[in-house]
């Protein structure tokens, strides 16, 4: 099969797209800018973040606020 006919999903970036659990890094600690995007999307969503979170969770988190937010989410409203 090519790709064509199976084409991977692919993420904003353009880059495959890869499930956080199959990230060889997904175990390490969450990076700088995760954790400021987290924290922006926390506030916004009136709730608190864990203190110690892996790089698998934060994305996990981040997809989970960002459908949350008025500012980032689908319309309910479309």
């Amino acid at each position: 099969m090519n790709e064509r006919e199976n084409p991977t999903p692919q993420d904003d970036a353009g880059s495959p797209a890869k499930d956080v659990e199959d990230w060889v890094t997904g175990d390490e600690p969450a990076t700088a800018p995760q954790l400021s995007y987290l924290r922006t999307l926390a506030r916004e969503a009136g709730e608190q973040l864990p203190e110690m979170l892996t790089k698998a969770e934060a994305s996990t988190l981040i997809d989970r606020l960002q459908q949350a937010s008025p500012r980032t989410g689908e319309d309910p409203s479309s």
